[in-house]
């Protein structure tokens, strides 16, 4: 089996849930397995230390996580139209990565969740994008051919999976998000493992 990180950040569970549709996704490809990773919370002063494991869900990511996948999904929350602060943490310590060529020709997907419709889902995936590109990867979206992508009235963008999470964060994934995500998923297993070969 190739594994594909699946790596993301989510404070309310959206995101987390984004994610496991993207790695049942990745699953559902012979020869595909999804990694699911995560990075720790970040403040401007630390009260407490987090643990070196999360009490609960995925496993914080390392570098041989980075090393040995063949393809990665990057999943974060819309923060006022750009990345949080603990993924983009996480991305500008990766300078010895990027020096190595770590990632460098490996396909990447990514995926966010808002508050609202218009939160900034979609200058979020750019931003996203922009230190992939830095790293040398080769950026995966959504196409139109996935038919769900011209009639959703929820999330999905043909840059990435997205979820319109409500105010409150009340509200669950839709069948068009979760669908989308999923779809996602498929076509980076799939487009990861042709690049491997």
């Amino acid at each position: 089996m190739s594994d594909i990180l699946v790596l993301y950040y989510s404070h309310s569970g959206s995101i987390a849930e984004l994610a496991r549709h993207i790695a049942r996704g990745i699953d559902s490809v012979p020869g595909a397995a999804a990694r699911l990773r995560t990075v720790p919370k970040v403040a401007v002063v630390t009260a407490k230390a987090e643990p070196p494991v999360p009490e609960s869900g995925a496993p914080y990511v390392t570098n041989a996580d980075l090393a040995e996948c063949i393809g990665m999904a990057l999943g974060s929350p819309t923060r006022f139209g750009n990345m949080a602060a603990p993924m983009k943490h996480f991305l500008d310590g990766l300078s010895g990565e990027w020096f190595k060529g770590t990632l460098s020709g490996k396909p990447a997907a990514v995926f966010t969740s808002s508050a609202t419709q218009h939160g900034g889902q979609e200058s979020t995936l750019l931003s996203m994008m922009v230190p992939l590109l830095h790293h040398g990867m080769v950026m995966v979206g959504i196409p139109f051919t996935e038919t769900r992508l011209s009639t959703t009235r929820s999330g999905g963008t043909p840059y990435g999976a997205s979820h319109v999470a409500g105010p409150d964060n009340d509200q669950p994934l839709t069948d068009d998000e979760a669908q989308l995500a999923f779809a996602l998923g498929q076509r980076l297993a799939r487009i990861a493992l042709k690049l491997r070969a």
